[in-house]
């Protein structure tokens, strides 16, 4: 495997420090060429410099001089601002770019990456959520691979590889369930933020743990896994598991079903998609079957979790639905982690945005971007 020139957007979140992990332990195989962050000036300019980065780039601009200053008397060339981040990641020296922003900002750059042919290790769910129909296109009419980082489609794409060509007739996208799969309606109408954030097997940024809780999460990987495997939603079913030890399974036409299987480490994944096709060695825990004792399996209950039938409903209508539906839960999940609303208030903002989202079938870049903008603005006034 030769060496690969990496780019990391979203260096100081939880998937890009794992990701930075990773690279430290294969340092011979990863050249380090971009780091961004959006707020975390200490954390990005520690890792600029541990890890020899061409360049570092702080999104919020207001930051840039601290940033500079963090960095000054080093080789790290430092910019701030997303337009940098969007210009660097079409770079020459960068052949995989690592999107692990949170939210809707990930979708421009991912947009600049894909138009100048890189490959693309998908960590943001948002993108495809918002944007799929279009990053989709792009990405072919670019010639862009994109490869998935999150664990479910990873573990998915890892049992097609096993497929000969072979096509799917299911996919079985697995969950955890979250911190309240046990818990009656009454209480979970009654869950403070805190107690959202303590997810029992995953350990994530506050707020894909609480997408995590809401099972609006799973909503958005059985999206993404729409457009990644081009498989009708009505094909992609959500099963909780737990134990989190099966991270989805492929269903084929004779009925066989081919999963993916390893204790809960996102490491995995990320190094999977950087690494691929290579599998290198990775220090994780290893499951011990004799001491697991069973696996476990139910049926999502949207009754209690109505952000996955939301999930559901908006990809079925399609245009700009979805990208209206992940606006309004980027506000409510904020509100909610700041305990201004309460947790059934997400799916109640959700429904909202997209009762009253004006419908656009065909949505462009600039038809996503202003509805994003529109729902952001009018359910942060609801909120």
């Amino acid at each position: 495997m030769g060496k690969r020139r990496i780019a990391i957007l979203g260096a100081t979140g939880s998937i890009g420090r794992q990701a930075l992990d990773v690279v430290s332990r294969h340092r011979d195989m990863f050249d380090v060429e971009l780091l961004c962050a959006n707020e975390n000036v200490e954390q990005l300019a520690r890792s600029a410099i541990e890890f020899d980065a061409n360049a570092a780039v702080i999104c919020n601009e207001s930051k840039y001089p601290a940033l500079a200053a963090a960095l000054s008397g080093t080789d790290v060339k430092v910019f701030g601002g997303m337009s940098s981040v969007e210009s660097l990641v079409q770079g020459d020296n960068i052949d995989i770019v690592l999107t692990a922003m949170v939210g809707f900002s990930g979708m421009l750059p991912t947009v600049a990456a894909i138009k100048a042919g890189k490959t693309i290790a998908l960590a943001n769910k948002e993108t495809l959520v918002a944007g799929g129909d279009f990053i989709m296109d792009l990405a072919r009419r670019y010639g862009a691979a994109i490869l998935p980082v999150d664990s479910e489609h990873s573990a998915i794409f890892q049992c097609i590889m096993g497929a000969a060509g072979n096509g799917i007739r299911k996919i079985l996208l697995t969950g955890s369930g979250g911190p309240f799969r046990t818990w009656e309606k009454e209480a979970i109408a009654q869950a403070t933020s805190a107690q959202a954030l303590r997810h029992p097997n995953w350990s994530m940024g506050a707020k894909i743990t609480i997408d995590s809780s809401t099972l609006m999460n799973k909503g958005f990987e059985m999206i993404e896994a729409k457009w990644l495997f081009e498989m009708a939603p009505e094909d992609i079913e959500v099963v909780i598991h737990p134990e989190s030890v099966i991270h989805s399974m492929v269903e084929y036409a004779d009925g066989a079903v081919l999963a993916q299987m390893a204790c809960p480490d996102m490491r995995e994944p990320i190094q999977f998609a950087l690494c691929f096709p290579h599998r290198l060695p990775l220090d994780s825990k290893r499951l011990d079957f004799k001491a697991m004792g069973k696996l476990t399996f139910e049926a999502p209950d949207m009754d209690k979790f109505p952000c996955l039938a939301l999930a559901y409903e908006a990809v079925s209508r399609g245009g700009n639905i979805p990208c209206a539906m992940n606006a309004a839960n980027e506000v409510a999940v904020a509100a909610f982690l700041k305990d201004k609303i309460h947790f059934y208030d997400i799916p109640a903002l959700i429904s909202k945005a997209m009762e009253t989202v004006p419908f656009v079938a065909k949505p462009s870049l600039e038809d996503l971007v202003d509805t994003h903008e529109e729902i952001m603005k009018k359910t942060g006034e609801r909120v």
